[in-house]
Parts: C-alpha cells; sequence; structure tokens
C-alpha cells in the first residue's frame, strides 16, 4: 500500500479546506437534525402511534447516516469531489424531509 491510497485526504487538498468543507456541510447536516427534532417533538404534542414514533425518529437519524456515507465516500478524493459527495447527500436528506413533511401532513395521527 503505498502513501497516497494510505492518506485519508488526497495530497493536493489542504488539510484546513477540507475542515472548512466538513465544517460548513456538518452545520447543514445539524440544521437538518435540528429541524427533524423540532417536528418530533411538535407532533409527538398531538399524540403519536409506534409507526410514527419509528418514522420521525428515523428522520432524525437520516441526516446523520447520510453525513457519515456521504463523508466515507468523499474522504479520499480531492476537496472538490468530497464538497460535491456531501452536496448530494444533502440533496437526499432534503428529498426525504419534504417526504416525511408530506406524510405529516396527510397523516397527522401517524
Amino acid at each position: 500500500m503505498t502513501d497516497a491510497q494510505s492518506a485519508p485526504i488526497a495530497a493536493g487538498s489542504p488539510r484546513w479546506l477540507v475542515g472548512v468543507v466538513l465544517g460548513f456541510a456538518g452545520l447543514l447536516y445539524a440544521y437538518a437534525v435540528w429541524n427533524a427534532v423540532a417536528h418530533l417533538i411538535n407532533m409527538a404534542r398531538t399524540g403519536l402511534t409506534g409507526t410514527g414514533w419509528i418514522t420521525l425518529l428515523f428522520g432524525v437519524v437520516f441526516p446523520v447516516i447520510v453525513f457519515v456515507f456521504a463523508f466515507l465516500i468523499g474522504r479520499r478524493r480531492r476537496v472538490g469531489e468530497l464538497a460535491l459527495s456531501l452536496l448530494a447527500g444533502l440533496g437526499i436528506v432534503a428529498v426525504f424531509w419534504m417526504s416525511l413533511i408530506a406524510l405529516s401532513l396527510t397523516l397527522p395521527s401517524a
């Protein structure tokens, strides 16, 4: 195994820039988690079934799973490719979040 294969970051990417990209993306993903927690609390006030709890709790955990997965995909690539990986993951989180909101609006006791 060469040094290029064992390095967690591509040789052309400065660590500080990777840190900035990860920090900014982390804030966006944390915002998605925060919104999911707020929505879970709001929906819990009206009463939830077991399926509703599982669905909304998965909505809280899903952005974290996608962030980790996107990081694992882009960690050995250049910083631009890492940013695109994290941005694509954020798009997936947004689609999932809109589906979760639509489900919550159509089934208020879900």
